[in-house]
């Protein structure tokens, strides 16, 4: 047996577990046979560099000799990135939710040799507690069982893997029409569910919910409904005033452990962040409050500050704990406060953030909120500014540094619609250099790859939401800059979409790997939206926006028409899981909306400003690309066309007047 190979792996994660006495391996084919020459099962554990509880059971059991003797003898131990791999994640996710009910990171999954699961779990402590069973516990019953009772273990996996086929199946027909009734009941049953005390949905643990926030916004410019716009206004609020919201240095954590938002699990990832910045930047643009593109900005800039790489793109997360310990490099107490700031600013802020003696987190520390405006905004912002220096010269989380394609085109897409709205071209200059560097090396072949590591590209293949949102991240730049040359990448990457991950046996559905990918107990489909939306739902965007960039754009529609049509299910009947089918279907039955500006100027910025979200909006000359054919100057001034679906209007060239066309029902 060799001994640990994971030191040169493009997974930061799996570089943590490089020093571990496991003789931990990549998923591979290698690491597949030598569990059937061995006649051992393999002992899968997928987890992510930011995980808290990942982090505890390494340092309990991976790094403990004792418990890796017996990994090692026992087992072909295998080591898993779900952000890298997350079709390996997907398909042993489903198997831990069929067979526990519940999952989560670390996952602990056991296999045979061609990757069947008969037993799942998460977290398994170091001792046994509150009905938990220790991990070395564990590792010796699933030994005896292997050992003595392998009919029973056959008959498990068999089952397991019975029902991941079946569950990958696809979503049942339906009927119904994707139309505008369908949306309105869509959005007024995602509304029912407000927390009306807190904001957001559900209870603890909270999560930010952008997907669904970004489609209920479309859903009030679509049908002016202040009560969905009154949700999107409670929630956003709520997560910017609590703890979840990172006071000093902007930008959210991942969750928060409470329902009030108050204090968060501290991990910061790049999708959350991307995703959260492009419902600021709409909300803003919508009701023009300052607090809220504060909100935006300072989004913007906890992501070109905190987490940008050397090449250009964005790292995927910073750590949930520092040294060790959760939460270290952003809690405060009063006395910390006063230590910084002195005694009067000190007791004033203390004050303003909600930071008392006995705490809000653990050992008498607080998280920072901001349940109401400060009487004095000058004095608060010097305030933060301080806390802010003193705060950089505490241990620092670790970052995970890996460059993923989805989230980096997420964030591409926020920097460049937010830029446009808000007139900021190095917000658009920074999506661009990231889109330049992942077409130039993420790119190998003509196929998309999932991630890099400082430059050097890893092997796993991208997956649907990969391809899905580079299109529409390019093709937002395409919007934001008026350079046709985005469009042709984009296309490839949707023909590639098309002919590759669409379901040639169900019309409309989609699997997340490609044909060509490995072989897995079970292909990967999964539409329903989650902490990020679905490969489904972003290559329908995808699909839709390109359809009204090009002039034979039928294919392209028809392929978005068919994928709607199948989720007009989950809108229907289980609306909070389809946020983004949401977002995407407003956008399909309004049109979408084209915005063609010739000549720029004064139009286009107004365009950009008022434009519904989801519509397409372009500056460009006449004939620069193909929305622009036939199409001039009036007058020899700027004009604007405006466009729903297949029907246009007479060009406008007054801004009041283009106005008008843009909110015209």
């Amino acid at each position: 047996m060799a001994a640990n190979r994971l030191r040169h792996s493009t997974s930061p994660y799996l570089q943590q577990h490089a020093g571990n006495p496991v003789h931990w391996r990549e998923w591979n084919d290698e690491a597949l046979a030598e569990a059937r020459e061995r006649d051992v099962p393999i002992l899968l554990s997928i987890g992510y560099a930011a995980c808290h509880w990942c982090h505890v059971m390494a340092h309990e059991s991976f790094e403990d000799d004792a418990t890796a003797a017996v990994m090692n003898e026992n087992f072909v131990c295998i080591k898993v990135d779900r952000e890298e791999r997350p079709d390996l994640d997907a398909v042993y996710m489903n198997a831990t939710v069929a067979t526990t009910g519940h999952g989560g990171w670390p996952m602990t999954c056991f296999l045979t040799a061609d990757g069947a699961p008969f037993y799942c779990g998460t977290y398994y402590p170091k001792v046994a507690r509150s009905g938990v069973p220790s991990f070395t516990e564990l590792l010796h019953a699933i030994t005896h069982t292997w050992r003595t009772r392998r009919d029973d273990v056959a008959r498990a996996a068999g089952a397991v893997v019975d029902e991941l086929q079946r569950s990958s199946a696809g979503l049942p027909a339906g009927a119904r029409a994707v139309d505008a009734a369908l949306l309105d009941v869509a959005a007024a049953a995602v509304a029912a569910d407000e927390d009306r005390t807190h904001g957001g949905f559900g209870g603890a643990p909270k999560f930010p919910p952008s997907a669904l926030l970004e489609g209920l916004l479309r859903s009030h410019e679509r049908s002016g409904s202040a009560v969905t716009l009154a949700v999107v206004e409670r929630t956003a609020d709520a997560m910017a005033r609590g703890g979840i919201h990172d006071r000093l240095a902007g930008g959210f954590a991942r969750y928060s452990v409470d329902a009030a938002w108050v204090v968060p699990h501290f991990e910061k990832m790049l999708y959350d962040n991307a995703l959260l910045l492009r419902v600021y930047a709409h909300l803003a643009r919508i009701t023009g409050s300052d607090a809220t593109r504060r909100i935006a900005e300072d989004t913007v800039g906890f992501l070109l500050r905190d987490l940008s790489t050397a090449e250009g793109c964005f790292a995927s997360a910073l750590d949930a704990d520092t040294a060790g310990v959760e939460g270290l490099t952003y809690v405060w107490t009063p006395a910390q406060l006063i230590e910084v700031l002195g005694p009067a600013d000190g007791a004033w802020a203390a004050q303003l953030f909600e930071v008392t003696d006995t705490g809000t987190f653990e050992d008498g520390a607080s998280v920072l909120q901001l349940p109401s405006d400060p009487d004095d905004a000058e004095r608060a912002e010097h305030v933060r500014a301080r806390l802010f220096e003193a705060r950089r010269s505490r241990p620092q989380p670790g970052r995970d540094d890996k460059v993923v394609t989805a989230w980096n085109a997420f964030a591409v897409t926020a920097l460049a619609e937010a830029g446009a709205a808000f007139g900021r071209a190095d917000w658009i200059e920074a999506a661009a250099t990231c889109a330049r560097r992942l077409l130039d090396l993420h790119l190998v072949d003509g196929r998309l790859r999932r991630a890099s590591l400082g430059g050097v590209v890893g092997l796993p293949a991208g997956v649907l939401e990969d391809h899905g949102a580079l299109v529409t991240a390019l093709l937002a730049l395409y919007q934001a800059t008026g350079d046709a040359s985005w469009i042709g990448p984009a296309r490839e990457l949707a023909d590639t979409a098309l002919d590759r991950f669409a379901d040639p046996q169900r019309t409309g559905s989609w699997f997340d790997t490609a044909d060509d990918a490995e072989t897995l107990v079970a292909r990967p489909r999964d539409p329903i939206d989650g902490a990020t939306p679905s490969g489904a739902a972003l290559v329908t965007e995808a699909l839709l926006t390109l359809s009204a960039v090009v002039e034979d754009g039928g294919r392209y529609r028809d392929a978005a028409d068919a994928a709607l049509g199948t989720a007009a299910v989950l809108l229907e009947r289980a609306p909070r899981s389809a946020g983004h089918w949401l977002t995407v279907a407003e956008a399909a039955v309004s049109g979408p909306i084209q915005v063609a500006v010739v000549g720029g100027g004064e139009l286009l910025g107004v365009a950009r400003r008022k434009a519904p979200g989801g519509s397409l909006v372009v500056g460009g000359a006449p004939g620069s690309s193909p929305l622009f054919a036939g199409r001039d100057l009036v007058a020899g001034s700027p004009a604007a066309y405006v466009c729903r679906g297949f029907v246009c209007d007479l060009p406008v060239t007054s801004a009041d007047n283009l106005v008008e066309a843009l909110t015209a029902s």
